[in-house]
């Protein structure tokens, strides 16, 4: 399956948990509602992937996590916050850089459409 075909999964996902819950909700209750819809749209899920830092050839253990890594190919950080800014997607960036994966979603749930919260980042490794 490629990115944009899991991609498209994610979103079809993201929208059915947006319109049963809307906005408003905490981070981590979407992102484990994303979760479960992941599973039971039979992809493969990790949540909360620890991510090392290799800096000058040493492998550190800096605490970077991933919100969820799909099919070891796309990543997602799952928000909840009055709108997306720069930091967010510096943050996207760098967990795709570190991952080595092409294809990240930074999905806002506190919107009320959810198209307006959801950014594709594109790593061109």
């Amino acid at each position: 399956m490629t990115e944009n075909e899991i991609s498209n999964k994610i979103i079809g996902c993201a929208i059915s948990i947006h319109s049963a819950l809307g906005p408003g909700l905490l981070e981590s209750a979407y992102a484990e509602c994303l979760y479960f819809e992941l599973l039971q749209a039979g992809l493969k899920v990790e949540k909360q992937k620890p991510l090392p830092l290799v800096y000058k050839d040493v492998k550190l253990d800096c605490g970077y996590r991933v919100d969820l890594i799909i099919e070891n190919k796309v990543i997602i950080e799952v928000k909840s916050v009055d709108g997306l800014n720069d930091i967010h997607l510096a943050q996207i960036l760098t967990y795709l850089k570190l991952s080595g994966c092409k294809l990240g979603l930074l999905i806002n749930f506190n919107v009320l459409k959810l198209k307006e919260g959801i950014r594709r980042v594109v790593n061109n490794l």
